[in-house]
């Protein structure tokens, strides 16, 4: 009986230690904390893309249907690097987006990454 006691939490462990590890995906609809915009992350081809579904104020140029194409590598679970592309204004960023039970950051960097700027995203749910 204490042996398959032992099993039983022996396995339950494993499997916590294997969700733990498990690569995290941005895929999904995010409000940007600003309260000003809902993108849905998706696949697009070989690519990540993000693309506005709603947005406040589109004073700034921001529209829905704006598009952002990412092209990530993995670097750990929880963290994707590389560039994103944004049609509409004809510009490369580097980009970092790091995925969190709960949340997403993003880091997108100009001129060599002498200027960067970061976005934190919370689950928004449907879309």
């Amino acid at each position: 009986m204490m042996w398959r006691a032992a099993g039983v939490c022996a396995l339950s462990m494993a499997s916590c230690i294997s969700v733990a590890a498990q690569e995290r995906s941005p895929d999904g609809v995010w409000m940007r904390d600003d309260g000003n915009a809902r993108v849905r992350i998706a696949p697009c081809g070989s690519k990540l893309c993000a693309t506005n579904l709603w947005i406040r104020d589109t004073s700034k140029g921001e529209e829905v249907g704006d598009r952002l194409i990412m092209s990530l590598e993995r670097k750990s679970a929880t963290e994707l690097v590389g560039k994103a592309y944004d049609p509409k204004r004809e510009k490369t960023y580097r980009i970092t987006v790091i995925v969190n039970p709960n949340s997403l950051t993003t880091r997108g960097c100009i001129l060599g990454g002498l200027l960067c700027r970061d976005v934190n995203w919370t689950p928004a749910g449907g879309g």
